[in-house]
């Protein structure tokens, strides 16, 4: 079998920009083979889409609201698998991801700031992966949430312990635990037996359910919590590690695949955020409570709701798969914009050392200032802020991709383009809408 060896460095364990083509996918493969060569930074980017910021939008719509919001996980779903398949033709036919394209075609003051920007939304997400986690030890070990804020430094430990591993063996830890996750709810969606019709009724939209500002302000939290700003950037450079030919036919061959890896991918995390609100609605909602906002009340009322304290353990263990997985690509998507905004490259232990420092700080004041219950409050508030970034990622995004100039042949169809556009104003739309509440 044609295959290349993995670069060895000694200054990173598994930044794209050092594995970069590493990941040889022949011509001559059978079809079956070259989607499995071809999967990977899909499933990679659909971490950021099953994290525990998702889990407190999701819990609070769906013990409020039952199974109404369902459809907006649905768009939102779909919406990112659209916004996904641009960031990925991007890196694959201009072999650069859209930090370095901006860096390339955008003025210096506005390259910074489209940075500063991009880091906020990482240490966003990673605020929300530590608070995930450090609940997830309280509630496996019972250890105090303050303590367990504290204990997710230690995964800086677990990137160590990757140096000089090839991105293959980082996708294949992930799948592990994308796997967990989704093997924990497909056995509490078994135990809770959500209603069909209830299901088959939260899909169809109903824009007259927003009526209801708080309905409006927990759209936009699962907007901000599906469509990340980071996965973008990180998207458009991780497609990368697959060696493919310069011509158009090997182009069109390696987007056709991707474009299965992606929407495989995204799939499954829209069936995990669908199945998080999915168990809110059959446990909490069903049960008359409409109130449950918070991981660890839904975690406390799993087991005498359902007559089952495997559910509440599954529960559990799910949220500690989320808060770890989303630590490997939070540490690349974190290295993937300081090199394409900044053309700077440090080691991704360092690099994870500093977001998780900066993410420790405001999870651990929250906790401490606004004590233990506020958890939920501090998660959709950071999927929010994820939500007034999006913006600033997807359009230069939409620019680039429809520039044949720079795409040539590959392009965006003027559909699809127009789809992105129209996202991109409700996008705009919603966060005006949100700010003027702040403000009102």
């Amino acid at each position: 079998m044609f295959r290349l060896p993995l670069p060895k460095t000694a200054s990173a364990p598994f930044c794209p920009s050092e594995v970069r083509g590493s990941v040889a996918v022949p011509p001559g493969l059978p079809f079956w083979r070259k989607a499995l060569r071809s999967a990977g930074p899909g499933l990679l980017v659909a971490v950021g889409y099953m994290d525990p910021g998702n889990w407190a939008t999701d819990i609070e719509a769906g013990s409020r609201y039952g199974y109404d919001l369902l459809f907006v996980i649905g768009l939102c779903g779909f919406g990112a698998m659209l916004l996904q398949w641009l960031a990925m033709r991007l890196g694959l036919v201009t072999g650069r991801d859209l930090g370095r394209m901006a860096r390339e075609r955008y003025a210096p003051a506005t390259v910074k700031c489209l940075w500063l920007l991009a880091e906020l939304a990482i240490v966003a997400t990673d605020i929300a992966e530590v608070l995930g986690s450090a609940l997830a030890f309280n509630l496996l070990l019972g250890v105090p949430l303050w303590l367990g804020v504290l204990l997710t430094g230690l995964d800086t430990v677990i990137v160590l312990g990757l140096k000089g591993q090839g991105f293959r063996q980082v996708e294949a830890i992930v799948l592990g635990l994308v796997a967990t996750i989704a093997l924990c709810f497909a056995v509490q969606l078994a135990i809770a037996v959500p209603s069909p019709a209830g299901i088959l009724h939260g899909l169809v939209p109903r824009p007259a359910i927003f009526a209801d500002p708080h309905a409006l302000y927990l759209a936009v939290g699962i907007l901000g919590a599906t469509v990340m700003p980071h996965n973008l950037y990180l998207h458009s450079s991780v497609v990368q590690t697959r060696l493919v030919g310069s011509g158009e036919p090997a182009k069109r061959d390696a987007i056709r695949f991707a474009t299965i890896d992606i929407v495989v991918a995204l799939l499954l995390a829209t069936l995990v955020n669908g199945a998080i609100l999915t168990l809110s609605a059959a446990t909490f909602h069903a049960s008359g409570f409409s109130g449950v906002a918070e991981i660890e009340d839904a975690y406390r009322l799993l087991a005498p709701i359902t007559g089952a304290s495997a559910a509440a353990a599954l529960f559990a263990i799910a949220l500690f798969a989320s808060g770890q997985s989303a630590t490997f690509t939070g540490t690349i998507a974190g290295q993937v914009i300081l090199e394409g905004f900044l053309d700077l490259k440090i080691p991704c232990w360092q690099r994870r050392l500093i977001t998780r420092g900066l993410a420790l700080v405001p999870a651990l004041a929250g906790v401490m200032w606004l004590g233990d219950h506020a958890v939920g409050k501090l998660l959709v508030l950071t999927q929010v802020v994820l939500s007034l970034q999006l913006p600033f990622a997807i359009w230069p995004l939409i620019r680039f991709t429809s520039d044949r100039a720079l795409m040539g042949a590959f392009a965006t169809p003027r559909l699809l383009a127009g789809a992105a556009w129209a996202m991109f104003a409700t996008i705009v739309t919603a966060n005006l809408w949100l700010i003027g509440r702040w403000f009102a």
